[in-house]
């Protein structure tokens, strides 16, 4: 796909990305040029020629509920934390120290939808801060509803000959072990009609040669989201999973190896939308999974990648 082929008209950034360089950092999304876009949805006129935005509103689809989500400081963490507020449910939502400045305006958007917020900021690749994450949700909410697993790391190795295995225990262990760590906390204090939304990706199923430790993380998330859910279903409580495309998120620039000239041509020729997708284009799918309205879903992986084929 040329990269100067037309592409469908969208109302989202995406013939104005930028390079742009957070390599190595945790990424924020205060940095990220242009900005991406946590709450609109893409409209269009009655001629069907003009595309526009318009602010999700929520329905009550997830009143009085209590929801805890790993990594809903910045990207699509983010966008699923102000969505599911928006839908009338309290967020506690982890986060790492360095993301601070992400986590305040997170926390002042939950609020600003009339729920409560309470921040974390906790590494829970360390088990011991994965059970203090939960407690600390019951604490104040007295109850858990949803679990979103969606915090995530990766780093780019071009050669396998060359792949440092600390790099690989480090993606697993963010990415699989935590995620595990966060479930086994959770359940006992599941109830029926709980669920459970986990964050997977299109490199599960595609595999990306850079990104092969990264890409094994993201298939043992799908397998895991299929296994627990039989495990889970005589009990009531339902398990899904996300898997995203490329999606404009701080992730991205933070990706160490990633050379900043990458970002300004992001998604354009990977996908026949030809952009990268924005945070709520994939966030609602989760809003789908943890409320009513995916009550017959369970074991099931939503894929969200602006056309991507993807095999399984």
């Amino acid at each position: 796909m040329s990269k100067d082929s037309e592409a469908p008209p969208t109302a989202y950034p995406s013939t104005s990305l930028k390079k742009q360089d957070q390599e190595g950092t945790k990424g924020l999304d205060s940095l990220l040029e242009p900005g991406a876009n946590w709450t609109q949805l893409e409209f269009w006129d009655d001629e069907g020629k003009a595309p526009y935005l318009k602010d999700y509103e929520g329905r009550g689809l997830l009143k009085d509920k209590a929801v805890l989500i790993t990594g809903g400081d910045s990207g699509i963490g983010r966008s699923v934390a102000i969505l599911m507020a928006r839908e009338g449910a309290d967020i506690t939502f982890v986060y790492l120290p360095e993301e601070e400045e992400d986590a305040k305006w997170t926390k002042s958007q939950i609020e600003k939808a009339g729920r409560q917020a309470q921040t974390l900021a906790l590494d829970i690749t360390k088990e011991e801060n994965c059970k203090k994450a939960v407690d600390a949700h019951i604490e104040k909410f007295k109850k858990l509803s949803v679990l979103v697993n969606n915090s995530a790391m990766q780093e780019i190795c071009q050669d396998f000959r060359e792949i440092d295995l600390s790099v690989v225990e480090k993606t697993f262990r963010t990415n699989v072990l935590s995620m595990f760590a966060m479930t086994k906390f959770a359940l006992p204090l599941m109830k029926r009609g709980s669920s459970i939304v986990n964050s997977c990706s299109v490199a599960a199923y595609m595999g990306n040669p850079q990104l092969v430790d990264y890409s094994s993380t993201k298939g043992a998330i799908a397998t895991f989201t299929r296994s627990l859910a039989q495990q889970q279903a005589p009990n009531g409580i339902r398990v899904n999973a996300v898997a995203p495309g490329i999606i404009w998120t701080p992730l991205q620039p933070a990706t160490k190896n990633n050379p900043p000239e990458a970002m300004d041509s992001l998604g354009v020729q990977e996908a026949p939308l030809q952009r990268p997708g924005m945070p709520i284009e994939v966030a609602t799918a989760y809003v789908l999974l943890a409320s009513p309205l995916g009550s017959y879903f369970t074991g099931e992986v939503i894929h969200g990648t602006g056309g991507i084929e993807m095999q399984g």
